[in-house]
């Protein structure tokens, strides 16, 4: 294997595997800088709006909006004029358990907390009061906000962190990986946000306070259907807002009155545009997958919807790795002295609870192999399996081959309806067809249980997508095997790198 790859092989497919798993497969006199590659015309879009852009959303990284206009003036005197504002009045912004968070960031100190894989930095964060959550009575919150926690024994470390500080109103950074229980960690403290502001009185008509923004139509449904639950004891109502759909449920419910929204950027910038989605009172804002929104090309939305909302807000940050794009973003739009937490690391790895199998085959090859590998992991055809492909129309061609030789196989891609996406990652996460193909749509944020093994019937463009990809598996402390395949046709000789 390792022979076969030194002797010929494309250097950004090597630098997947390199990046991935700490190992130099290629001498680094070899290696040139390189841009990030994009996929072709024919590459799946995952992001929000209708259809037909999502593939132009994704195909390139729009340059910062404003970045010489109005409007970037308009953001750069807004933050100058609210900055001391900011941390004078967050103590009004803190939530029920009438914290002041404003006097741990003006009078406090750079601090650094270690514990286990976990990493606390930021003001004050030794304070007592920032004492991890050891359990849900420790949390001493109304027992209706803890209703949707009953299905676990305790606080996952990233809930058991962020807790005490987003209670107190402190703006936040969370790195953790998917599956670790983040949507909760900002979940609960939203609720009680919503509550302390609305003190009880949930009248129809009423406007958001609280809006969480995702890179895609179903991980913004996965997070709706957390804070749904979250928020139904406590007459916490919620909408979530996404291209492909029609615009006038949404637009009802947004009329109707609600406390949170849930969205995605190119479909909730529509609205706001409209006149039918107004954030002018949301003060407790959550950006989540920021580093996957920013990379598909939404940081012109995300930062014209930041700038409708309240302009002395807590605002929340959860992504999987911390790049400068989203670094900068935080620096902008975030109290100048954030908490941080980081469960695990801030780098890019490989789950090291999965088996990775890399075999190099040519392309005419795969089906057969496919079917091969299929009946020795998928024998029972009752466990779950994700194969990966690269495009909409290489998904939709193995989705019929495998039903044509028996197997009950669903599809999920960029060029299927929103019903027919849902519809199939609900039968996928159920189990009643446990065999699913899917683009790059599926690799990140979707929280799919016990999945398996991942199969790489395409190889993957970039190391954060290969790192996504197999990270499907060997979740929460199960294991879990990747199998990729390498196409030699891709390939190129060492001589012309």
């Amino acid at each position: 294997m390792g022979r076969k790859l030194k002797e010929a092989s494309t250097e950004s497919e090597l630098s997947v595997l390199e990046e991935a798993n700490g190992h130099d497969l290629m001498p680094e006199k070899k290696k040139k800088d390189k841009k990030k590659k994009k996929k072709d015309k024919h590459g799946d879009g995952d992001g929000d709006g209708d259809l037909g852009e999502e593939m132009n959303r994704s195909s390139k990284k729009r340059k910062e909006l404003g970045e010489n206009g109005a409007e970037a003036e308009v953001i750069t005197k807004k933050k100058k004029k609210n900055k001391k504002k900011h941390e004078g009045e967050a103590a009004s912004e803190a939530i029920e358990n009438g914290g002041n968070g404003a006097d741990s960031v003006a009078n406090g100190k750079e601090e650094e907390v270690r514990s286990g894989n976990v990493v606390v930095s930021g003001r004050n964060v030794k304070d007592p009061k920032y004492s991890p959550v050891e359990s849900f009575a420790d949390a001493k919150l109304p027992e209706q906000v803890l209703e949707c926690c009953k299905g676990f024994t305790k606080p996952s470390p990233i809930q058991a962190r962020a807790w005490p500080f987003l209670l107190d109103g402190r703006d936040f950074i969370g790195i953790a990986a998917t599956g670790s229980g983040k949507t909760l960690a900002f979940g609960v403290p939203a609720v009680m946000h919503v509550l302390s502001k609305r003190k009880g009185k949930m009248a129809k008509g009423r406007r958001p306070l609280c809006l969480v923004l995702s890179p895609t139509r179903e991980l913004a449904q996965q997070i709706s259907d957390v804070l749904v639950g979250a928020g139904k004891a406590s007459g916490v109502k919620s909408v979530c807002v996404y291209g492909g759909t029609p615009k006038e449920p949404q637009r009802a419910s947004m009329k109707s009155g609600v406390d949170f929204v849930i969205g995605t950027p190119g479909r909730l910038k529509d609205l706001i545009e409209e006149g039918v989605c107004r954030l002018n009172e949301v003060a407790f804002v959550v950006l989540d997958e920021a580093d996957r929104m920013l990379d598909m090309g939404f940081e012109p939305e995300v930062r014209s919807i930041l700038s409708s909302t309240c302009s002395v807000r807590q605002t929340v940050m959860f992504s999987a790795t911390w790049p400068l794009p989203v670094h900068q973003l935080a620096q902008e739009f975030m109290d100048p002295h954030p908490i941080k937490v980081v469960v695990g690391s801030e780098d890019l790895a490989a789950n090291h609870d999965v088996m990775q199998i890399v075999e190099v085959l040519d392309d005419h090859s795969r089906d057969e192999r496919l079917l091969t590998l299929l009946q020795k992991y998928h024998s029972s055809k009752s466990n779950r399996v994700l194969v990966f492909v690269l495009y909409k129309n290489e998904a939709s061609r193995v989705e019929r081959m495998l039903q044509a030789r028996g197997w009950n196989a669903v599809s999920i891609h960029g060029d299927k309806k929103q019903h027919e996406r849902t519809m199939a990652l609900s039968l996928f996460k159920k189990g009643t067809c446990p065999l699913m193909i899917a683009t790059d749509v599926a690799a990140r944020g979707l929280d799919i249980p016990d999945v398996e093994v991942v199969i790489n019937y395409s190889f993957p463009l970039t190391t954060e997508d290969y790192v996504h990809r197999i990270g499907r598996t060997g979740r929460a402390g199960n294991k879990g095997v990747a199998h990729t395949f390498f196409m030699k046709e891709n390939k190129v000789p060492y001589e012309i790198l």
